[in-house]
């Protein structure tokens, strides 16, 4: 994996054509690299990105964000009430709650 202002590529290498393949994962555009070398790998990475916001900017639009940090999920309402009362009884909104319990799990 690489990471560059908040885009995250994931890495593959081809070993018949001796040459690494990137791709930005956190975008639903299908955006891809490459290079020979890590550091060629690299370069063209950031290169990807500073070309994609620029080209953005070029046309007046906003560059999607990699990840919102919004998500909607759909539960059973005996569960949604179960964990609403257990975010209250932590004196924490049901996001903070959810969060917390996310980030345990994660890390």
């Amino acid at each position: 994996m690489m990471r560059y202002k908040g885009y995250i590529a994931q890495i593959d290498f081809d070993e018949d054509a001796q040459i690494f393949h990137g791709e930005v994962i956190n975008l639903k555009d299908v955006i891809t690299f490459e290079g020979t070398c890590m550091k060629d790998l690299r370069q063209a990475f950031i290169d990807l990105v500073e070309d994609y916001l620029q080209f953005c900017k070029e046309r007046g639009e906003k560059p999607e964000k990699p990840f919102s940090g919004k998500f909607i999920i759909r539960i059973n309402p005996e569960l949604h009430q179960k964990i609403a009362f257990k975010a209250r009884m932590e004196s924490k909104s049901l996001n903070h709650w959810i969060e917390d319990v996310i980030k345990q799990e994660v890390g």
